[in-house]
């Protein structure tokens, strides 16, 4: 095992000081309240600050994770939701996006796993918790959750097969911190219980995305398509989202691949078993890289140029959480693969068509 402290490395492709130098323009981009926006003067979302954070982490930088953390824990709403976006401290869309709130989770295992402080877990908990509250009281009896909940708190009709992978991967880290800290979350396990039924048996039911990469990758990168099924997955529609030599396409009809994208499809290969085709991706994607360490958000390849016009730092915590997790280095490195995760049983949701008798003997008060 690495020490603790160690920052991933790929021989030959990325080296530690490499992954460094990405992580601080991460933090450059962090503004004085620890909020990490998309760039400087952009917005801030919880979703992609959480992954800053871990990405920070990762490669050493654990004060500015802290700090992003931190900024969390203050701006939290009472209900335990964030606004979709944050501009300079100021709220830009009312939304909220359960997928992004429930995310928390995973960043805050991901700390404790990197740091192994504990007292870390134990401070962030209250904000954990009434995050994943938000997010369970969401679901409804068919196991799904909605996309989003409007300014007024009604629900956007459909679900997300992206946004309830990973909520699902969310679900099973406030798990696993649940259990780290002795408090039993019998609701949340059942929520999980039902939203992978509602994943692996209804898939038909969430809201047709199947012209982004996201829609293909995520059941493996949420951790709940495994084995054979996820390579079948990946395999399935390779040709159609990867472009040799460059990376992956965010959508299937656009000449146009990321970083972010290719990144996490590395992750979703390494789930899968696939660490060679994984680390190749990795290597196809380094043309997005910068002499600081930066990464484009994406590449239009059949018009030659960078675009948009940005640096992106989830685009960057994208890569360094990729590196991690074919390196083997942090002790985190495991976390999109479920190292050390509960394990999570199928149950369908009471207004289901599957109802089962296993089922009926259960509810949300047990």
């Amino acid at each position: 095992m690495q020490p603790r402290d160690a920052v991933p490395a790929l021989a030959g492709l990325l080296s530690a000081d490499a992954i460094r130098a990405t992580a601080r323009t991460i933090a450059a981009a962090q503004e004085p309240s620890g909020a990490i926006p998309w760039f400087p003067g952009g917005h801030t979302d919880p979703w992609d600050h959480v992954e800053c954070a871990m990405a920070l982490a990762a490669a050493g930088l654990r004060d500015e994770a802290v700090r992003a953390y931190e900024w969390l824990a203050r701006t939290q709403s009472a209900d335990g939701s964030w606004p979709s976006k944050v501009v300079a401290g100021e709220v830009a869309d009312t939304h909220r996006e359960p997928h992004q709130c429930a995310y928390v989770a995973v960043g805050v295992w991901h700390h404790v796993l990197v740091t192994g402080d504990t007292s870390f877990a134990a401070r962030l908990w209250p904000a954990v918790r009434r995050a994943v509250d938000f997010v369970v009281g969401l679901q409804d009896d068919r196991g799904t959750i909605p996309w989003a909940v409007n300014p007024e708190g009604g629900y956007a009709d459909g679900a997300l097969l992206t946004g309830s992978s990973s909520t699902y991967q969310s679900l099973r880290c406030g798990l696993a911190l649940a259990d780290l800290l002795g408090e039993e979350q019998p609701e949340w396990e059942l929520a999980a219980c039902e939203l992978l039924h509602a994943l692996t048996a209804h898939r038909d039911e969430f809201l047709d995305k199947s012209r982004f990469s996201m829609d293909w990758y995520y059941p493996v990168l949420g951790g709940w398509l495994t084995g054979a099924a996820a390579r079948a997955e990946l395999g399935a529609k390779w040709a159609e989202f990867v472009v040799p030599g460059l990376g992956a396409r965010c959508v299937s009809d656009q000449p146009w691949v990321t970083g972010a994208e290719s990144s996490e499809l590395v992750l979703a290969l390494d789930n899968a078993g696939r660490r060679d085709q994984a680390l190749a991706l990795l290597t196809d994607i380094q043309h997005l890289r910068e002499p600081d360490g930066s990464y484009w958000t994406g590449w239009q390849f059949a018009h030659q140029v960078f675009w948009p016009d940005e640096h992106s730092t989830w685009t960057a915590a994208a890569v360094i959480l990729a590196a991690d997790a074919l390196s083997r280095t942090t002790p985190a490195n495991g976390i999109f693969r479920g190292d050390g995760l509960p394990a999570v049983t199928e149950i369908p949701g009471p207004a289901c068509g599957c109802r089962s008798a296993v089922r009926s003997t259960q509810n949300r008060s047990t």
